[in-house]
């Protein structure tokens, strides 16, 4: 038995650095130390031999079996590192060669608008201003002196989620909690998204973004109105811009204007994007109504007040010279990678 054990050694040796792969080295190991492996067959049987031969056969076996495993594993780490080898020759990376570009994100051109607009308000010693877009009819109608038949409050102009609580149609309501939280002087702007019951178009959306300001100090007037809004527009649109008020009527301020830029396509001269009449509306405006003021606890015999209400959709589509609002929301990467 001694010498089949020896015949086993040394086939297996020769097996063992025979074999060319991990799945043929297991082949090997199966064969000779497996359950029904040659070697476990030899140790099966020595039931039949001498009590006294038993301890010297079961100890040669069990060093032959050692020097196996140790023969199997010495050759599993030597193949791996083969395989290594092998992979790093035929994978290896010419690290000269340039970098493949990856595309970087932008920011949308409703984001870059509206960043812009805040560094130039916070330039002029604006603080932002943000509030809730689920408001109470109070705050964005009431406290702004809309009156109850206003077309505005109709439920087929507004999104309620119940008689009392809305979807807001402007950033306003945020300056009317501002008003009510702190006394004069107030110079915000509050930016952020407003909701319409409008349908999709090329100039409508059920939500869009405004940027709305709100100046309250004492002597306040039209002068200062116009002033800041001239400054705005030129730090937007350029130096040469000129601004030109016409009459309006909003409930929240008295006097109440629109607001015209003079067009930056032509400079006034009338092209297709002013239709022929150099000016591109773009804002309304006015001074704080008497009433809003009283309302939120601010005396109007001593404080006055300014306030502007900027849709950016309309900024961005005039700056870009954009024809259709659906595309700023399509998320189209083709047309959103040109700005």
């Amino acid at each position: 038995m001694k010498q089949q054990i020896n015949k086993i050694e040394i086939s297996a040796a020769a097996e063992i650095a025979a074999a060319a792969d991990t799945q043929s080295l297991e082949a090997v190991r199966i064969k000779y130390l497996g359950k029904k492996g040659a070697l476990t067959a030899i140790l099966r049987g020595m039931g039949s031999l001498t009590p006294e031969e038993r301890p010297v056969i079961g100890a040669y076996a069990n060093t032959v079996r050692g020097k196996i495993e140790e023969e199997i594993s010495a050759r599993s780490e030597s193949l791996k590192s083969a395989s290594l080898a092998s992979a790093l020759e035929n994978e290896k990376l010419d690290v000269t060669m340039p970098a493949r570009k990856k595309p970087l994100g932008r920011l949308h051109p409703i984001t870059q608008v509206e960043n812009r607009m805040k560094e130039i308000f916070v330039g002029l010693g604006f603080d932002i201003v943000e509030g809730p877009e689920i408001e109470s009819a109070y705050n964005n109608f009431d406290a702004l002196n809309a009156p109850a038949d206003h077309p505005s409050r109709d439920r087929s102009d507004t999104f309620y989620i119940t008689d009392d609580i809305l979807l807001r149609t402007q950033t306003s309501p945020v300056q009317i909690r501002a008003m009510q939280g702190k006394q004069p002087p107030i110079r915000i702007i509050s930016p952020g998204r407003v909701y319409r019951c409008d349908e999709v178009d090329a100039t409508h959306s059920p939500m869009f973004h405004q940027l709305e300001g709100l100046v309250i100090d004492k002597n306040i007037t039209l002068g200062d109105l116009k002033g800041l809004l001239e400054l705005w527009a030129k730090a937007m649109f350029g130096e040469d811009t000129k601004t030109r008020f016409r009459p309006h009527n909003f409930p929240f301020t008295e006097p109440s204007a629109e607001v015209d830029v003079s067009c930056f396509v032509c400079g006034g001269k009338g092209c297709r994007l002013c239709k022929g009449e150099g000016w591109i509306e773009l804002l309304g405006a006015g001074l704080v109504h008497p009433n809003v003021l009283a309302g939120c606890g601010i005396d109007p015999q001593i404080y006055s007040g300014l306030a502007f209400g900027i849709g950016i959709e309309r900024v961005v589509m005039r700056k870009y010279n954009i024809d259709d609002m659906r595309h700023l929301f399509e998320n189209d990467i083709r047309f959103l990678g040109q700005f």
